[in-house]
Protein backbone atom coordinates (compact mmCIF):
# COMPACT_ATOMS: atom_id res chain seq x y z
CA UNK A 1 0.00 0.00 0.00
CA UNK A 2 1.16 3.54 -0.70
CA UNK A 3 1.45 6.23 1.97
CA UNK A 4 2.10 9.94 1.63
CA UNK A 5 4.30 11.36 4.37
CA UNK A 6 3.94 15.15 4.54
CA UNK A 7 6.72 17.04 6.30
CA UNK A 8 5.62 20.24 8.07
CA UNK A 9 8.40 22.60 9.13
CA UNK A 10 8.63 26.10 10.57
CA UNK A 11 9.96 28.15 7.63
CA UNK A 12 11.48 30.77 9.94
CA UNK A 13 13.39 28.04 11.75
CA UNK A 14 14.59 26.62 8.43
CA UNK A 15 15.60 30.07 7.12
CA UNK A 16 17.62 30.67 10.31
CA UNK A 17 19.45 27.33 10.07
CA UNK A 18 23.18 27.82 9.34
CA UNK A 19 24.20 26.69 5.85
CA UNK A 20 26.39 23.89 7.24
CA UNK A 21 23.52 22.43 9.28
CA UNK A 22 21.18 22.64 6.28
CA UNK A 23 23.75 20.89 4.13
CA UNK A 24 24.10 18.11 6.72
CA UNK A 25 20.32 17.69 6.97
CA UNK A 26 19.99 17.57 3.17
CA UNK A 27 22.75 14.94 2.97
CA UNK A 28 20.93 12.85 5.60
CA UNK A 29 17.78 13.01 3.46
CA UNK A 30 19.66 11.82 0.37
CA UNK A 31 21.17 8.95 2.40
CA UNK A 32 17.71 8.13 3.78
CA UNK A 33 16.34 8.05 0.22
CA UNK A 34 19.06 5.55 -0.73
CA UNK A 35 18.13 3.38 2.26
CA UNK A 36 14.45 3.45 1.31
CA UNK A 37 15.34 2.42 -2.23
CA UNK A 38 17.31 -0.51 -0.85
CA UNK A 39 14.46 -1.62 1.40
CA UNK A 40 11.81 -1.26 -1.33
CA UNK A 41 9.90 1.52 0.48
CA UNK A 42 10.88 4.39 -1.83
CA UNK A 43 8.50 5.67 -4.50
CA UNK A 44 9.21 9.43 -4.58
CA UNK A 45 10.49 12.23 -2.34
CA UNK A 46 10.84 15.95 -2.91
CA UNK A 47 11.61 19.08 -0.94
CA UNK A 48 9.27 21.98 -1.66
CA UNK A 49 10.06 25.63 -2.25
CA UNK A 50 8.90 28.13 0.43
CA UNK A 51 5.16 28.72 0.87
CA UNK A 52 5.47 32.23 -0.61
CA UNK A 53 6.20 30.62 -4.02
CA UNK A 54 3.09 28.43 -4.03
CA UNK A 55 -0.37 29.10 -5.43
CA UNK A 56 -3.78 27.84 -4.38
CA UNK A 57 -6.37 27.38 -7.11
CA UNK A 58 -10.10 27.10 -6.50
CA UNK A 59 -12.60 26.60 -9.27
CA UNK A 60 -16.13 27.72 -8.41
CA UNK A 61 -18.94 27.83 -10.96
CA UNK A 62 -16.36 27.16 -13.67
CA UNK A 63 -14.15 30.13 -12.77
CA UNK A 64 -10.64 29.65 -11.37
CA UNK A 65 -9.43 31.84 -8.54
CA UNK A 66 -5.73 31.95 -7.63
CA UNK A 67 -4.32 32.89 -4.22
CA UNK A 68 -0.59 33.33 -3.78
CA UNK A 69 1.07 31.71 -0.79
CA UNK A 70 1.50 31.61 2.08
CA UNK A 71 -2.09 30.62 2.77
CA UNK A 72 -2.45 30.44 6.53
CA UNK A 73 -1.09 32.19 9.57
CA UNK A 74 0.53 28.94 10.68
CA UNK A 75 4.20 28.67 11.53
CA UNK A 76 4.53 25.21 10.01
CA UNK A 77 4.08 24.69 6.28
CA UNK A 78 4.48 21.67 4.02
CA UNK A 79 8.20 21.62 3.28
CA UNK A 80 8.44 18.27 1.52
CA UNK A 81 7.02 14.81 1.14
CA UNK A 82 7.79 11.14 0.75
CA UNK A 83 5.56 8.75 -1.15
CA UNK A 84 6.41 5.32 0.21
CA UNK A 85 5.34 1.71 -0.10
CA UNK A 86 4.58 -0.07 3.20
CA UNK A 87 2.80 -3.25 4.29
CA UNK A 88 0.45 -1.34 6.58
CA UNK A 89 -0.05 1.85 8.58
CA UNK A 90 2.26 0.70 11.37
CA UNK A 91 5.15 0.12 8.98
CA UNK A 92 4.49 3.48 7.28
CA UNK A 93 4.65 5.21 10.67
CA UNK A 94 7.92 3.43 11.48
CA UNK A 95 9.41 4.61 8.17
CA UNK A 96 8.11 8.18 8.66
CA UNK A 97 9.63 8.35 12.16
CA UNK A 98 13.07 7.84 10.58
CA UNK A 99 12.75 10.79 8.17
CA UNK A 100 15.83 12.91 8.98
CA UNK A 101 13.89 16.14 9.52
CA UNK A 102 11.37 14.44 11.85
CA UNK A 103 13.08 15.82 15.00
CA UNK A 104 12.44 19.35 13.67
CA UNK A 105 9.09 18.69 12.02
CA UNK A 106 5.61 17.28 12.21
CA UNK A 107 5.07 14.34 9.87
CA UNK A 108 1.60 13.37 8.67
CA UNK A 109 1.14 9.86 7.28
CA UNK A 110 -1.75 9.48 4.83
CA UNK A 111 -2.76 6.22 3.16
CA UNK A 112 -3.51 6.69 -0.52
CA UNK A 113 -6.52 5.16 -2.22
CA UNK A 114 -7.35 3.93 -5.67
CA UNK A 115 -10.11 5.71 -7.54
CA UNK A 116 -12.84 3.21 -8.29
CA UNK A 117 -14.98 3.71 -11.38
CA UNK A 118 -17.25 0.87 -12.46
CA UNK A 119 -16.13 -0.62 -15.74
CA UNK A 120 -12.76 1.13 -15.72
CA UNK A 121 -9.30 0.03 -14.57
CA UNK A 122 -7.61 2.38 -12.13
Amino acid sequence: MKYLCLIYLDEEQMDAMPAGEMNTLNAKHLDFNDGLRGSGHFIEAEALEPARTAARIRVRQGKPSVTDGPFAEAKEVVAGFYLIEARDRDEAIQVAARIPSAPLATIEVWPTRQLVVEGRAS
